[in-house]
């Protein structure tokens, strides 16, 4: 899409135009839009950022502010036309101009001889070119353009209709809203492709639905087809689509067509998919081009199938096969389609990531906080190479909405490295003898009375001594996040546990090594090496030291928050809730529990044993920093992801120059830092007005 002289142009631009303060002209908005194109197709398309996050929000923010101002200016390309309010009502049908075909499946290299065969036989040749793709795991859509610009995106539908769904696929920055096609002599093209969700951001945003008691969504395809029908287009850009479009719809001249259609392949298409894929990719748009292979004849294809899924996880994006196509367009029209899919194409299906099993019963694990998490047993399945034994149902609401019960027939699916879990039921094989699912009333662990807010999901036990909660503690006081106590891991922790030398988070700090080292498993090279991490420890900063108390709710960025309000932990004692409400990032459910946690007795009696053994209870950065520093009072919360540090080293610097970290948009944000990608944390702001 770009010579090698047009990306140092617009770098060199891009530069130009951060440097001034705006001009205010038509000719600036010109090129801001070519500079955040550009800057787009770099990110999303080739994965290789030419700007940092803050440049580039800089120059859109510039962009938005002129044609703002200047209506008259805005054009249909324009980037910021990925802005959209959201659909006021359902999505309109619409035809497809060419019918959208399924594809015949094959499940192994005998099928593919087969067709190979056929494929010869309709073609009247011995031999035969094939183009191999990946088969993306998503929604499939088809794409529009009149006259260079995205006239309208419309999901698959039935085939032959499907839902206009064009302001929600402005938000996915891999499609661009224009391309040169004109210069090809075409004036309306219809390109076919998948909606697609990168496997790492659908595993972070199932994290963040497990981590607030829903259940995950059921796998990427499914999240990609829920999130294209969405009414708010703020909520799909949270999702982070990603778009990957393989083929150029046309029919063949033998064959009726709806009179708005190109009844043959437009002449300015290459002659081959292969190369109308490059053709494509050149003009900016998202196709499978690198990952495309060519074989003259079946073996080449057959080989690299078996290679391929051999290594089908390497991909950022969900596979679940791949296409096999006659690469030659006059072949294809000439070997022409069934009623249900052409014959020129073939998907070869890989082994299933789904499996159904029998779910036999079902335990209940004890976390720190005391949720009580229910864990379905089942009968072993082997499922994209790992034997399956157990899953997560995460909390009663969602064995009530999937309808389990003990004997049920069960979908499992595995989705790259995501956690196993149950898909659903299904009720039609019952055979009267299933059993309900019946939550217990008492902790499995200390057989102590569970309790059930009314806002949460979970049961909770709420009995501080109870052993399991106990051990959780005190794994994540040593863990990396809290005060990194190297080798005290789960297996020492529960070990030490159970010899009876390990009762509480203060006696880390008196463990009894004569005991230890007797009970074998421990030379003296491994003692030493605890000790001394243990005796690091003591150190550590006082934020560190609040999060791994583990208080409810308050997660690392609160726990920063609050060390920074204090000169010694015990200043938390006499801390209202009301105090702590004014705190940036504290809310009333966070103070109240913090309030709670400091006014039981046998948590002060911690703190008191923990400052006898010499853990750190001070603010010591801000004894360092008692004059202030730069950014002294400001906070700051970081969104996205950054070009060049890890959140986790801007917040350092902030924190050290006497910024103060948030964890959530509120009204007392004074600036928000937005990277790649930034999502909820962004829209928020500009609702609240924080930023505009």
């Amino acid at each position: 899409m770009y010579s090698n002289e047009d990306q140092k142009e617009l770098h060199t631009l891009a530069k130009a135009l951060l440097q001034q303060n705006g001009a205010g002209t038509q000719k600036e908005v010109i090129q801001l839009r070519k500079v955040i194109n550009y800057a787009d197709w770099r990110y999303y398309i080739e994965n290789d950022p030419n700007l940092s996050d803050a440049e580039y929000d800089r120059l859109f923010s510039t962009l938005k502010q002129l044609e703002t101002a200047h209506p008259e200016w805005v054009t249909p390309d324009s980037p910021t036309r990925r802005v959209a309010a959201g659909l006021s009502e359902r999505f309109p049908p619409v035809g497809h101009l060419v019918p959208m075909l399924s594809l015949d499946n094959t499940y192994n290299a005998d099928d593919l001889y087969d067709w190979d065969k056929k494929c010869r036989e309709f073609a009247g040749l011995d031999q035969l070119e094939y183009c191999v793709e990946p088969k993306y795991d998503g929604a499939s859509i088809s794409l529009v353009y009149d006259n260079d610009i995205l006239l309208r995106g419309i999901t698959r539908g039935d085939g032959i209709t499907g839902e206009e769904v064009t302001p929600n696929i402005m938000q996915i920055k891999a499609i661009p809203l224009s391309a040169r096609f004109a210069d090809a002599g075409i004036g309306q093209l219809e390109i076919r492709g998948e909606v697609v969700i990168n496997k790492k951001d659908f595993d972070d945003y199932n994290g963040q639905r497990v981590a607030e008691g829903l259940a995950p969504l059921a796998n990427p395809r499914n999240a990609a087809a829920g999130t294209l029908r969405m009414l708010d287009a703020g909520e799909v850009r949270k999702r982070r689509l990603n778009a990957i479009l393989y083929h150029v719809s046309y029919t063949a001249p033998n064959e009726a067509s709806p009179a708005n259609s190109y009844p043959v392949k437009p002449e300015g298409l290459p002659k081959t998919h292969f190369d109308t894929m490059q053709w494509l990719a050149a003009r900016g748009l998202p196709t499978p081009a690198k990952e495309m292979r060519r074989f003259e004849g079946i073996e080449g294809v057959i080989a690299y199938c078996a290679e391929f899924e051999t290594r089908r996880d390497d991909l950022p994006f969900e596979v679940d096969g791949l296409v096999i196509k006659v690469n030659n367009f006059e072949l294809q029209e000439k070997m022409g389609m069934t009623s249900h899919h052409p014959r020129w194409a073939t998907a070869y299906k890989f082994k299933a990531r789904q499996a159904t099993s029998t779910l036999r019963k079902v335990e209940y694990q004890v976390g720190r906080t005391g949720v009580v998490t229910p864990v379905a047993k089942i009968d072993p399945v082997y499922i994209s190479g790992v034997t399956v034994t157990s899953l997560s149902l995460f909390n009663e609401e969602v064995v009530r909405e999937k309808d389990l019960r003990i004997g049920d027939t069960v979908l499992v699916e595995r989705a790259g490295d995501v956690i196993p879990y149950v898909v659903k039921s299904f009720p039609e094989l019952r055979t009267g003898t299933e059993l309900p699912i019946v939550f217990p009333e008492f902790c499995p662990a200390c057989n102590g009375r569970l309790e059930k807010q009314e806002d949460l999901a979970a049961w909770r036990c709420i009995n501080s001594s109870c052993p399991v909660q106990l051990t959780e503690r005190l794994m994540h006081f040593a863990s990396k996040d809290a005060m990194d106590i190297r080798s005290l891991g789960a297996a020492n922790v529960k070990k030490f546990f159970d010899m009876g030398v390990l009762a509480d988070i203060p006696g880390i700090y008196s463990l009894n090594w004569s005991r230890i080292r007797e009970s074998g498993g421990f030379g003296e090279k491994s003692v030493a090496n605890l000790q001394q991490a243990i005796e690091n420890s003591k150190t550590q900063a006082l934020n560190r030291l609040i999060f791994g108390l583990g208080i409810r709710y308050v997660g690392e960025t609160t726990a920063k928050t609050l060390a920074t309000s204090v000169s010694h932990l015990r200043d938390l004692y006499e801390k209202t809730e009301e105090d702590l409400c004014a705190l940036p990032d504290v809310g009333p459910k966070v103070a109240h529990s913090v309030v709670d946690f400091f006014q039981l007795e046998e948590n002060r009696k911690m703190v008191d044993a923990l400052e006898a053994a010499g853990v750190n209870l001070k603010n010591l950065q801000r004894e360092e920093n008692q004059s202030g520093g730069s950014l002294e009072g400001k906070t700051f919360l970081f969104t996205g992801t950054l070009s060049r540090l890890k959140r986790s080293e801007a917040e350092a610097m902030a924190e050290k120059n006497g910024g103060v970290i948030l964890g959530s948009v509120s009204a007392k944000l004074n600036y928000l830092v937005v990277g790649s990608d930034a999502g909820s944390k962004l829209e928020k702001a500009k609702k609240l007005g924080t930023i505009s």
